[in-house]
């Protein structure tokens, strides 16, 4: 799309992001909203997520004319030849040379061509064959708008995590700034101290201030999936929740191979086709002179076959035939990628949540001792501004650091479902031979 239409197209698009995005309190007020605020709305699972996505489609109507499209081409293929009504007028006499009806004669004929070779089966076949293959295409590509409303969700939950974080970083820096004022005012630091603090603060209120921007973008993002209000809420424990890395994954979904195993069955079909046509069609006629002179009747009877001496469509056979070899080795290809991918992710899933529950359990009970050892420390102190400072970036950069983690484990979760099929149900496919 291009032109005018293009822009306008990219237009809405972006209205439509913008408008949950103004609908939201303003910045400052959501600094001061409660973490409680936030969960009034109900809850929205992953399940709920692509349950709601999975039943606002706009792909729908589309595919469903794709198929009646398919239907149509299954009819028109099973058509025979239209017959042929001829006439001829022969001997009609020059200028000058007698009287135009007398030795005029007219031939009416009916002519039938008939197909040998078995066209017409072939030819159901091969429609047959390509609209499973649009269909193929078309419920994988259902399930990969569901892989990215998967995406969407651990997205939107990263998001809110990662909010989380910077409205704790401004909450430290708050306390840190008035502490530092206080001994400013002390004369126990330097005034630039307190500038520092203070440029501090502003910071961590202008990270926040993004992270609730981006929070707020990726629940809208999420929600325009079933173009809808983002009026939901995300539960915490469902992006704290690992348990799927001790889940064995399933088999390579089948519909995947779906669209090969369609390319196949054309190029069998289309096999079936050339062959068919290598086979010459016989024309049969028959018809009816008149004898203007005698007013005489005659029975005309002829036929016509094509001689296979030098096109008998050998290289359109071979074509289709190895075309259905390349759509086979292909199949086996997809299949052997898929299974090592699935493994790898199954992998990485594991490592992720090994990785999380390490941080959660070693880490950050040691980086949350040590702020609260220099913070003591600076009131007393016996630390200097940078000790806190460094404190402080280290565990908020561990609980980045795990929240990075979680995130990428859903996103790699979202990954191996759709490979497995895991969610095909929900689009009524089947995705197991």
């Amino acid at each position: 799309m291009t032109g005018l239409a293009g822009s306008w197209t990219r237009l809405a698009a972006v209205s439509a992001l913008a408008l949950p995005l103004a609908a939201l309190p303003s910045l400052p007020a959501l600094a001061q909203t409660p973490p409680s605020a936030a969960t009034e709305a109900a809850a929205l699972t992953l399940e709920g997520a692509l349950a709601r996505a999975a039943g606002v489609d706009p792909s729908l109507p589309g595919a469903e004319a794709r198929a009646r499209a398919g239907s149509a081409a299954v009819r028109q293929a099973d058509v025979r030849p239209n017959p042929t009504l001829g006439l001829m007028v022969e001997n009609l006499p020059t200028l000058g040379g007698g009287a135009i009806i007398d030795r005029t004669e007219t031939t009416l004929s009916y002519e039938q061509r008939f197909e040998r070779g078995g066209d017409r089966p072939a030819r159901v076949a091969l429609a047959q064959g390509e609209a499973a293959l649009v269909q193929a295409e078309a419920a994988i590509r259902r399930l990969d708008r569901l892989e990215q409303v998967q995406r969407a969700w651990a997205e939107a939950l990263g998001a809110q995590a990662e909010l989380e974080i910077a409205r704790e970083r401004l909450a430290l820096a708050e306390r840190f700034q008035i502490e530092v004022q206080r001994r400013v005012d002390m004369a126990r630091d330097p005034l630039f101290a307190g500038a520092r603090a203070e440029a501090e603060l502003a910071q961590a209120q202008i990270d926040f201030d993004q992270a609730g921007i981006q929070a707020r973008l990726a629940r809208a993002t999420l929600g325009r999936f079933w173009i809808g209000a983002s009026d939901f809420s995300l539960d915490p424990a469902d992006f704290e929740d690992t348990s799927a890395a001790r889940e064995v994954a399933g088999p390579a979904a089948e519909i995947d191979l779906a669209v090969l195993a369609a390319q196949r069955d054309v190029a069998q079909a289309r096999v079936r086709v050339e062959q068919a046509r290598a086979t010459p069609d016989a024309t049969v006629s028959v018809g009816v002179r008149h004898f203007w002179e005698g007013q005489d009747l005659g029975l005309v009877v002829g036929g016509s076959i094509p001689l296979g001496r030098y096109d008998r469509n050998e290289g359109a056979i071979d074509r289709a035939r190895f075309e259905g070899v390349a759509a086979e080795a292909d199949m086996a290809a997809l299949r052997q990628e898929r299974e090592r991918e699935i493994a790898r992710l199954q992998v990485l899933l594991a490592s992720r949540a090994f990785e999380a529950q390490r941080i959660a359990a070693e880490t950050l009970p040691q980086a949350e001792r040590a702020v609260a050892l220099v913070r003591d420390g600076f009131a007393r102190g016996g630390f200097t501004y940078n000790d806190v400072i460094s404190a402080q970036t280290a565990l908020l950069s561990t609980k980045a650091r795990r929240i990075a983690v979680l995130k990428q484990f859903h996103i790699d979760r979202a990954r191996l479902d759709r490979l497995t099929g895991a969610h095909a149900d929900l689009l009524g496919l089947e995705t197991r031979s």
